[in-house]
């Protein structure tokens, strides 16, 4: 038994799923790529793969030992804000009134994601594990099927096909693998739907402060990435809500 309580035969299960996923997620990237210029499609490769990893390390530390969860939450957090602070000088005639609105909504979502990092292992799996695949095929739907622009100005790539491919197929595997946590069909049809919107909503905020200031990314922290926030804004986002959800059903 782990520190977190899971048994190993689940964390084995778990994970076999997220290894289902991203192979399917990688067949899916390679037709979409096959075609593109060679630099496009290595960057493509090289974002899924750090996303692989990224997805590896937080689903261990989740399973294994949540303490250690715990304390990345607050160095996502924490270099959440300085990526936010930093894009603001950056721009010296940029709004102060559009700073402190970011920075207000980034503090009171922070709130709940810690809080969220504290909650009962198999919660925090069975939420991670929805908003992994609702944030890897909202982008895989989006490229295959996305023909109409939801925000052009704000964050060009997101598309109708995408938030209906992501949300279609994050809701469908939630209720699937709802065992995992367990809970009333109708509870969990309101936190799958939640995880959904907060973290969409948290990848449009995240993309809106950009444009407001002009950058294209906050930072290259990450390989193939736009920052701390820009990969983690749709999980500070969506584990707030579960959070919320917990004290409201829990």
């Amino acid at each position: 038994m782990s520190a977190s309580g899971l048994s190993s035969a689940m964390i084995g299960i778990i994970y076999s799923v997220i290894l289902i996923y991203f192979i399917l997620g990688g067949i899916s990237f390679y037709f979409i790529n096959r075609h593109k210029p060679k630099e496009v499609a290595r960057e493509s490769y090289i974002k899924f793969g750090s996303y692989f990893v990224i997805i590896t390390l937080l689903f261990f530390s989740i399973a294994i030992q949540p303490a250690l969860f715990f304390a990345i939450a607050g160095l996502i957090v924490g270099v959440g804000l300085w990526e936010m602070i930093r894009v603001y000088r950056s721009d010296p005639e940029g709004n102060g009134k559009y700073f402190y609105i970011g920075l207000c909504t980034i503090i009171l979502l922070a709130v709940g994601f810690i809080a969220f990092s504290r909650l009962e292992p198999s919660l925090i799996l069975y939420a991670f594990l929805i908003l992994s695949i609702f944030d890897s095929f909202s982008q895989i739907s989006g490229q295959l099927f996305g023909r109409r622009k939801l925000f052009p100005e704000i964050s060009p790539n997101k598309t109708v096909g995408g938030l209906i491919g992501g949300l279609i197929i994050a809701i469908t595997s939630g209720m699937f693998l709802r065992g995992i946590y367990g809970g009333e069909s109708g509870d969990m049809i309101i936190l799958l739907v939640g995880i959904v919107l907060f973290a969409f909503g948290g990848d449009v905020g995240a993309s809106w402060y950009k444009r407001v200031f002009g950058v294209k990314d906050y930072s290259s922290l990450i390989p193939g990435h736009g920052g701390f926030l820009d990969r983690f804004d749709s999980l500070i986002a969506g584990g707030c809500w579960v959070m919320l959800w917990h004290l409201i059903f829990g």
